[in-house]
């Protein structure tokens, strides 16, 4: 019996150790609802910027930008330390709150399309469109479209650390290659 049971104490720890380093290489993000990002944005007394995806159920691109850009380690530890990440339903049901406007679902097509994604993508429902905002909820840049980890990063940066109010995106981004 204590032979049955080294053997399964064993085998047990050797699973655990197999299923260990894959488990690792996954980040976890803690993604926020627009309500928490906005009132940590208000009462935080060093706020961060804020990071808003903007996605679809149907919608295959947002799944694998979640799956490679959103959980890749790099990503996601530049992303937690610099931003609220908001996680954003184009197609939302629940109404939202924002400069004294309420924003609401509107039924339209097959689908619908929330109003304040719509104000965010600037009236161009493409999915997954990313949103970046200044520490102040001021819109500092739409970025339509699937972004692989490392370009993803080189935006992030771009609005995180501030370097859009020096150069323009075309110079940042031929110097930085």
């Amino acid at each position: 019996m204590k032979l049955i049971a080294k053997s399964f104490f064993k085998i047990a720890i050797l699973a655990g150790l197999a299923i260990l380093p894959s488990g690792m290489n996954a980040q976890e993000v803690n993604w926020l609802s627009w309500d928490e990002a906005a009132k940590l944005a208000e009462t935080d007394k060093n706020p961060k910027k804020i990071f808003i995806d903007v996605y679809t159920d149907w919608c295959g691109w947002c799944k694998k930008m979640d799956k490679d850009t959103f959980q890749n380690p790099e990503v996601a530890e530049y992303m937690s330390k610099n931003y609220y990440m908001v996680k954003l339903d184009g197609e939302g049901k629940e109404p939202i709150e924002f400069r004294g406007k309420t924003f609401k679902f509107v039924p339209s097509g097959r689908n619908g399309y929330h109003e304040f994604a719509a104000a965010l993508m600037q009236g161009k429902m493409s999915y997954p469109t990313t949103i970046f905002l200044d520490e102040q909820m001021n819109m500092l840049s739409p970025v339509p479209g699937y972004q692989k980890p490392g370009p993803f990063l080189k935006i992030a940066k771009y609005f995180g650390e501030d370097i859009h109010k020096e150069k323009d995106w075309n110079t940042y981004d031929s110097e930085s290659k």
